[in-house]
């Protein structure tokens, strides 16, 4: 191998391991600490890296490519469609908006032909995926209604892309020269008309390869059960798509993130995501730091008027539009500066059109390599804008950075107990602790660093490890396990854990938890027998508390309350069947309603047995049958 590329893999580690947490020490994204890494070790500055450290870029680029294969692979049909009013409303708005506020600006104050404009226009209109979602990832923001209007707004920026960069070549004037130093690919010579159905013939044929090809012959490889090569068979997916789409000039991003969308609904999808995930995380930070390192200060000190002014009103255009589409939307005042400044920025997305309009002739290369500096400011600009936010703007959010858990291995697990626990929060740590007065020992897996150091503290034997990955749930004794006892506060985490055990673990027997009624609906269609719904329990514990209040005899009232969750949990397998069909649905509740009232009130009047034993364990009533027979 290369040594020159071992040493300038080396200067960029160095810097990363140096940079990133003295930002994090003085309260700094992650992010920030990346690109100012790479700002430092870049040709400008220090000149660790120079032209040289290209093949390091490219390595790193990957880092968008896999993240835009795990975007793609979390984009079920289902959760699409719940999303579509957000996807298309707040996704066209912001992207047509700030199309054509900075189509008509540019033609108008600007000596730009109409087809550099628009391209332009359509470059710096989208956002940058990889900075958005890893400071909602930083700031614990994901699941908030801020992250999900984000994440809304660049998944429809992304499935842009895909009409974006196929009606780019229409731009092209027919057959014009191509310049020596503008990117080729093979397509460049070919007419307009025809790179278009190209392009659209390579989105088709990963459409249907992915679907009638590659999961084929995932089955295949799944049947071998073994985990480092369905790793390489990931590898090779995003690898080779990306690839295929990089032949004809298109981004490697683009095509990875078809190849998720079309696998997204397989079998096999919570696999691929634990395989890629892990190098996502190291070739993204890659990524920030090397954009730090190209942004280009000699283009910037030539035209710092030009770079400066023209990334400012950028800002300001998209942040207007954003704000704009956010009160649309009701949101309050924190979350629309968070929303709008978090995507006021260009995004890598821009590199990439611009680097196919250079190719098309569409943009002249010095105009593309300014427009990309200004790209790349706008990316470094956005950590300083959010800081000055939430320091100085908008300083009592309620939406302040979580501090970013230490990142470390699984730990070594040496037990082999009877019972297995993934999640010890409020709900695990209650069913644990119950389980450990009774002398059963548990195996107790949870992925909070800082809740396993407190709880090691108080006495517990708790493991550090993510309950997804199969190899720490064998490693936890899951083949020789009586009982797992799902109780992660996510819930998506959850059901990711549940599938796992259900298809490589058939005959473990599974208690889950579930914060609510739908979240039951999901675990019935996976099959799960044994579903504790936190809200059930604790409710009709404080209705049985009532009634005795009232009057009622404590027995009468217990026995009324374990009558009620039996009934209702009857009822939730029922109302499981009926519930993608609205009317159906509301039908059966109504009639479930009454007939559960009907049993409870004629429980209550009936003569109670003194041989009744309804709150009793099924073991223990089939032995005290057993006894009367």
């Amino acid at each position: 191998m290369d040594t020159n590329f071992l040493l300038q893999a080396i200067i960029y580690l160095t810097a990363a391991v140096i940079c990133v947490p003295i930002a994090k020490k003085l309260g700094l994204s992650s992010i920030l600490g990346y690109l100012l890494a790479g700002i430092v070790i870049g040709p400008y500055l220090l000149g660790f890296i120079g032209q040289e450290g290209q093949d390091i870029m490219h390595f790193a680029e990957f880092g968008v490519v896999m993240m835009l294969f795990l975007i793609g692979l979390e984009l079920e049909p289902s959760k699409f469609w719940k999303m579509r009013k957000f996807i298309f409303g707040m996704g066209s708005a912001q992207l047509i908006g700030t199309t054509l506020i900075l189509f008509l600006g540019c033609l108008f104050f600007m000596d730009w032909k109409w087809e550099t404009t628009l391209a332009i226009s359509l470059a710096l209109a989208l956002s940058s995926t990889a900075i958005v979602l890893q400071t909602l990832k930083e700031k614990g923001l994901s699941n908030t209604s801020v992250g999900r209007s984000s994440f809304a707004v660049l998944l429809f920026q992304d499935i842009a892309v895909i009409p974006i960069l196929a009606f780019l070549p229409l731009l092209s004037t027919v057959n014009l020269e191509t310049t020596n130093d503008a990117p080729q690919s093979l397509i460049t010579e070919f007419p307009s008309w025809l790179q278009t159905l190209i392009v659209l013939g390579i989105i088709s044929t990963i459409y249907f390869a992915g679907r009638y090809v590659f999961v084929p012959i995932l089955h295949i490889i799944a049947k071998t059960r073994l985990q480092e090569l369905f790793t390489a068979s990931a590898l090779l997916l995003v690898v080779g798509v990306s690839y295929a789409m990089q032949l004809v000039g298109l981004s490697p991003a683009l095509g990875a993130f078809m190849a998720g969308v079309v696998l997204a609904n397989s079998e096999f999808r919570h696999e691929l995501e634990g395989d890629i995930a892990p190098f996502k995380g190291l070739l993204l930070g890659l990524f920030f730091l090397g954009v730090g390192a190209s942004i280009n200060f000699q283009l910037i000190i030539e035209n710092p008027l030009f770079i400066f002014a023209f990334g400012a009103i950028l800002t300001l255009v998209k942040f207007a539009v954003l704000f704009i589409i956010s009160r649309f939307h009701k949101k309050n005042i924190d979350q629309n500066l968070l929303f709008a400044f978090g995507l006021s920025q260009a995004g890598e997305f821009g590199f990439v059109i611009m680097s196919f309009c250079m190719q098309l002739n569409i943009v002249p290369n010095m105009l593309a390599n300014q427009i990309m500096a200004v790209i790349a400011m706008s990316m470094v600009a956005t950590p300083f804008l959010l800081l000055i936010n939430e320091r100085l703007i908008y300083p009592n959010s309620r939406y302040k950075e979580k501090t970013t858990e230490t990142i470390k291995d699984n730990d070594f697990i040496d037990e082999d107990n009877p019972v297995i626990i993934a999640g010890f929060g409020h709900f695990g740590s209650t069913v644990g602790r119950l389980l450990r007065a009774n002398k059963v020992k548990a195996t107790i897996l949870d992925y909070d660093s800082d809740r396993i150091d407190l709880l090691r503290k108080m006495g517990f034997k708790v493991y550090y490890g993510d309950a997804t990955r199969l190899e720490l749930l064998k490693a936890a004794g899951c083949e020789n396990a009586k009982i797992f006892i799902a109780a992660i506060d996510n819930p998506t985490v959850n059901l990711q854990v549940i599938e796992t055990l259900k298809k490589h673990f058939p005959n473990l027997k599974i208690l889950t938890r579930a914060r609510n009624r739908n979240d039951a609906y999901e675990l019935i269609d996976h099959k799960v027998q044994h579903i504790y719904r936190e809200t059930l329990y604790s409710a009709v514990n404080m209705g049985v508390d009532a009634l005795v209040e009232l009057g009622h005899r404590k027995y009468s009232a217990t026995r009324q309350g374990q009558q009620f969750i039996k009934y209702d949990e009857i009822t939730t397998r029922k109302l499981a069947e009926k519930r993608h069909d609205k009317m159906a649905y509301m039908i059966t509740i109504k009639e479930e309603i009454e007939l559960q009232e009907q049993l409870l009130k004629t429980d209550f009047y009936s003569q109670v047995a003194a041989t009744n034993h309804s709150w009793d364990s099924e073991h223990l009533k089939n032995n005290l049958a057993d006894t009367n027979e």
